[in-house]
């Protein structure tokens, strides 16, 4: 790599990242962002400045050494920057594709104070991609402990921690109550924007670290927490939060009214949009589709609406555009596809003719005053009604943690949310031996997130295990923090 100033660096302008044609990519699943070519990610790691205080590793829950491996990148060496990916991530390149790194990392970066962050996610989209091309594996597993650990949930949580507590010699087992593991990576990620092999390579590259899969067995049904605790030396749930939250309107019972977790896990997890499958398929060739959220998964279900033939899809949204938590990115997309974003209203009821729906009743709606977010609160306008007409409605405004942990395992400490209580730092439950993080201790959040929930966790249980004397008391707080 030739020497360059920092002044000579900040010049390089940011790469694109190249994407298909939306023309193109409405007709199908295939994969939107193409990703970098080397050429393209040597150019924009040289972006980097090398700051003393890397601040951009601050932003990064799971801590990836990211001034360490984007020199690598700029200077050719990606054998050596995927070894750094390796060691700190489990799951590099869905990281690459479905974090927010505009809100983390990227959000840190130095060169953001001034000008445009550096590409950061890509960088690490491109080096995972490398890595798996170039069938180049550096994580291997230590020398067993002889201690087994118990892991419920194969979602982002549940597989970093599996991932770090293998790489250090410990036996893992994954239970996952659905038939394929992934969780919210397979059932709720679209595969235009998470592809099934890059999610299969990355667990089969945890399976060569010895960890076990065990699908389609739900923990709390056949088999308890204190069962596992019988045969295991710890366990860690990471079961996110599945439960989907409906509107509570007249109406939500008609044929048409999805829940975005029905709705992307049939189209997602069970291949409803293939003629070939044996679930079902979505046929909505035509059809008037309204999706009502402005998150992600809101995003997501509109954009897989689109792939599936309708032909008029709004996302409904009661703040504004720009309050929507959704990627910009993403929702960018969205609209390039044909997505409609409707801002300020909310639906009040949804009509039928007989039972299917026909139709959905809004009210506008104005910012008011500052709620506990911080956001001004949407109120509703008097006398502004009206209706639209619908085929089919997504409802997609967020998720709660299933019940049935809290049912069949009493002494777990839950908030009135119905997340778990855990000590913030080590993601230790009130109940001796179990950890627990991800979506069911935060309610739905980010896949980073959860899976620097599973490292805590890891690095706690790992300290537990070999030391069983030292300072790990359960969570006590009856918040979280």
């Amino acid at each position: 790599m030739t020497e360059m100033s920092a002044r000579e660096r900040m010049k390089i302008p940011r790469q694109p990242m190249p994407v298909r044609d939306p023309d193109d990519r409405r007709n199908d699943f295939e994969e939107v962002a193409l990703g970098f070519t080397r050429e393209q990610a040597e150019r924009e790691a040289m972006r980097c400045i090398l700051c003393r205080h890397p601040t951009c590793v601050d932003g990064c829950p799971v801590q990836v050494r990211i001034h360490e491996f984007i020199p690598r990148v700029a200077a050719g060496d990606l054998a050596g920057a995927a070894r750094i990916l390796a060691e700190d991530n489990a799951l590099p390149a869905i990281c690459g594709r479905v974090c927010p790194q505009e809100t983390q990392c990227e959000e840190r970066c130095v060169l953001g104070r001034k000008g445009v962050p550096v590409a950061i996610g890509a960088l690490e989209r491109f080096v995972a991609d490398w890595a798996r091309d170039h069938h180049h594996h550096q994580a291997v597993p230590a020398t067993p402990t002889g201690h087994r650990v118990a892991i419920v949930g194969a979602g982002p949580a549940g597989l970093t921690c599996a991932a770090d507590l293998a790489r250090l010699g410990h036996s893992v087992t994954i239970f996952e109550a659905l038939h394929e593991p992934g969780g919210v990576l397979t059932y709720g990620i679209p595969r235009f924007r998470l592809p099934r092999d890059i999610l299969t390579a990355e667990v089969r590259a945890l399976e060569g670290l010895g960890v076990e899969i065990d699908t389609d067995a739900v923990i709390g049904m056949a088999e308890s927490i204190d069962d596992l605790l019988e045969q295991y030396d710890a366990v860690f749930l990471g079961v996110g939060a599945g439960l989907p939250r409906f509107l509570d309107i007249p109406g939500e019972q008609l044929v048409g009214v999805y829940s975005a977790n029905e709705f992307l896990t049939r189209v997602n997890l069970m291949g409803a949009f293939d003629p070939e499958a044996a679930t079902p398929l979505i046929d909505l060739t035509g059809a008037r589709v309204v999706v009502f959220g402005g998150g992600n998964t809101a995003v997501d279900a509109a954009r897989t609406a689109v792939r599936l033939g309708a032909a008029d899809v709004a996302m409904l949204y009661r703040r504004t555009r720009e309050e929507m938590p959704a990627r910009s990115e993403e929702v960018e997309h969205a609209v390039e596809e044909g997505v409609q974003i409707v801002e300020q209203v909310a639906p009040t009821a949804l009509e039928g003719a007989g039972n299917r729906l026909e139709a959905v009743l809004l009210v506008r709606m104005q910012q008011g005053e500052p709620d506990e977010s911080g956001r001004r609160r949407p109120v509703e306008v008097a006398g502004s009604e009206f209706s639209v007409a619908a085929d089919l409605a997504v409802v997609a405004i967020g998720n709660d943690p299933n019940p049935i942990m809290r049912h069949t395992t009493p002494d777990l400490e839950h908030t009135p949310h119905g997340t778990l209580v855990v000590d913030p730092e080590t993601g230790a439950t009130t109940k001796p031996g179990v950890w627990a993080g991800g979506d069911i201790v935060t309610g739905g959040a980010t896949v980073i997130l959860a899976m620097g929930a599973g490292r805590r966790a890891a690095s706690s249980i790992h300290h537990h295990l070999e030391r069983p004397t030292a300072e790990n008391e359960p969570a006590r707080s009856a918040t979280n923090a």
